[in-house]
């Protein structure tokens, strides 16, 4: 049975779904993601490293700071992260800089993933 938070992650990861394929028209790696605070969206973003021609531009940054412009505060405590693939080194430190509280991913990466994969920056005590 599922119960409200597995069904509320399923409509979140869907949503982060839906801008990874925006990516993809676009061009772009397919990965998109979801910023929600008090069951409500607060920002939404797909990969724009290619078209912006920025590394630095990955769905999970352009989230974040558009989460943080939308509260006002570069701290998004009380936040989920929603995205569909693990998130890098990079991402993976401004979730932690950001105070992002809860990080949910759609697949693990093995190539470059800092969560579960080659490292494990969230959890990491140091």
């Amino acid at each position: 049975m599922v119960n409200d938070m597995q069904q509320q992650d399923m409509r979140f990861m869907n949503i982060a779904m839906e801008e990874a394929r925006e990516a993809l028209r676009e061009g772009e790696v397919p990965v998109g993601a979801v910023v929600v605070r008090g069951g409500e969206i607060i920002a939404r973003a797909h990969n724009r490293s290619i078209s912006a021609g920025d590394p630095s531009a990955h769905a999970e940054m352009l989230a974040i700071r558009k989460a943080a412009e939308h509260m006002g505060n570069y701290r998004l405590a009380g936040t989920t992260l929603y995205v569909t693939l693990e998130p890098c080194v990079m991402c993976a430190g401004a979730l932690l800089h950001a105070r992002v509280e809860r990080l949910v991913f759609g697949a693990s990466d093995p190539k470059g993933g800092a969560v579960v994969s080659l490292y494990t920056i969230l959890s990491d005590k140091g």
